[in-house]
């Protein structure tokens, strides 16, 4: 009887949830019929003239969308490569410090702006690369003219996936200290005892400890190479660096809400999520084989 209470406490928990789910999830995919008619908000769905793939054909043709499929790949790449190299060195680092306290408040330090969001990390960020902010006082002591970082399309893209590896290395980096921590610490007693510097033991224990880690979060990150960050560049561009800056999501955003070209809106997310999903199975694949990662 106390077992039946508790699944129907727990069923009432996960309702609002399921609501939810359903509601901003499933219920969309219905409406993505759109992105087959010429869709006109007057006619409605039903009475909207069917063109086929004409909308997906169009994409295609169009070179501003060629451009933010590549600015989309080319900002994801970056993102992950460098995020994951930033989080194995800091990772490493921090599991060499001897000193707990100096440990603890590093840690804390870094893992603060995973929890902030990018509307407050781009008020942040306007404000230190502005001309007249922190960034370029501090270029201006060498010499270095004002740098308009954020209006600048070739600076632009950098801006992004550094301020996102900064972001995130740290909260990342908890993975590797908790894959360091399955090191056996004898190994680490032998190569003292064999002469072996630390950075002999980071390189011949540490690094291959956490290589399935490594190969496992790598591949996993594959299924989100088209997901750049919405928020993220959402909040920092501006129409001088749309085409350095401009990505699928916020080419969907704006054609398809400002510029009120539904079906082509759609028709990008729809596409976006084909492929997303193409790399998911993939990269689940990867794990699997060379990881051992298994959900079912």
């Amino acid at each position: 009887m106390q077992k039946h209470s508790d699944r129907i406490s727990y069923f009432v928990m996960i309702f609002p949830g399921l609501v939810l789910l359903i509601a901003f999830t499933f219920v969309p995919l219905f409406y993505s019929v759109i992105a087959f008619q010429k869709f006109n908000p007057a006619l409605g769905i039903q009475n909207s003239p069917w063109v086929g793939l004409e909308n997906f054909l169009y994409i295609f043709r169009v070179r501003d969308a060629q451009q933010v499929f590549f600015n989309t790949i080319f900002i994801a790449v970056m993102k992950i490569i460098l995020l994951e190299l930033a989080a194995i060195v800091f990772a490493l680092l921090l599991n060499d410090l001897r000193y707990l306290h100096v440990k603890r408040t590093v840690q804390t330090m870094v893992y603060l702006p995973h929890f902030l969001s990018w509307v407050i990390l781009a008020g942040i960020l306007r404000t230190v690369l502005a001309r007249n902010g922190l960034l370029n006082d501090f270029l201006g002591w060498f010499g270095v003219g004002p740098v308009y970082f954020l209006g600048r399309p070739d600076l632009f893209p950098w801006v992004i996936i550094l301020s996102d590896v900064w972001k995130e290395f740290g909260f990342e980096a908890i993975l590797y200290l908790a894959a360091l921590t399955t090191i056996d610490p004898t190994l680490y007693e032998v190569a003292e005892l064999d002469g072996a510097n630390r950075f002999q033991k980071m390189w011949y224990i540490s690094i291959p400890g956490i290589l399935p880690t490594i190969v496992l979060v790598a591949s996993l990150s594959l299924g989100n190479i088209l997901n750049a960050g919405f928020d993220q560049i959402f909040n920092l561009y501006s129409p001088i660096v749309y085409s350095t800056g401009d990505i699928l999501d916020t080419y969907v955003y704006r054609i398809g809400l400002i510029q009120g070209q539904y079906s082509i809106g759609t028709a990008v997310g729809l596409l976006k999520t084909v492929v997303s999903l193409i790399l998911i199975g993939i990269s689940y694949w990867i794990a699997g084989k060379f990881a051992n990662y298994r959900i079912f």
